[in-house]
């Protein structure tokens, strides 16, 4: 299975694809929310749902670190494969959130969709700091995913050293986008209805 993989350039195909793709799905439904709306009040438990996930993501991922370390090839990958599912988790939950919700404004006290001159005022430099963390979020959350599957592919396709030389970067900015997509929901949460 190794060598069909390494073999195969399809995959790295479907790899570039599903990464350009992501973004101008998730960029399209936040631009235009109501496209693929959802009804329920359900859905606006789906922004705490995403804290949860991004937490669980951090801790996994800093458990197969560990567990490479100490040379545990089989629980890594296992960890690594559930980081992965959390992340795809994730990935449809935040695309049917932003599809069914307006995009909520940090700072916007009164929930009118504009942060007026007075709400500027209160909100301060916490809305520029929180508004930097979201940007670094959102750009590294973009730029990691090719980097994430191709890490994938070459530790399935037997390409360890590749693989190697991949994680070096690639595993601690997706930790970063992990733990800053917490950090994003707990400031802009006193926002939410």
């Amino acid at each position: 299975m190794e060598k069909e993989l390494a073999g195969n350039k399809g995959y790295l195909r479907i790899i570039y694809g599903v990464s350009i793709l992501i973004p101008i799905v998730v960029a399209f439904l936040v631009l235009f929310p109501g496209k693929l709306s959802s009804t329920g009040s359900w859905v606006y438990l789906l922004p705490g749902i995403h804290a949860t996930i991004n937490t669980l993501t951090a801790i996994i991922l800093i458990f197969a670190l560990v567990a490479i370390k100490k040379g545990n090839v089989e629980l890594h990958r296992t960890l690594m494969f559930s980081a992965l599912f959390l992340g795809v988790l994730f990935l449809v939950s935040y695309i049917l959130y932003h599809s069914s919700v307006e995009s909520v404004k940090f700072g916007d006290l009164d929930h009118d969709g504009v942060v007026n001159e007075m709400e500027l005022a209160k909100a301060g430099t916490s809305r520029i700091v929180y508004l930097m963390v979201l940007a670094s979020h959102i750009l590294f959350s973009i730029a990691v995913v090719p980097f994430v599957l191709l890490a994938f592919y070459y530790a399935l396709s037997g390409q360890i050293s590749r693989h190697k030389r991949m994680v070096k970067y690639t595993y601690p900015v997706w930790l970063y986008v992990s733990i800053t997509g917490v950090i994003v929901y707990f400031m802009i949460r006193p926002y939410y209805l």
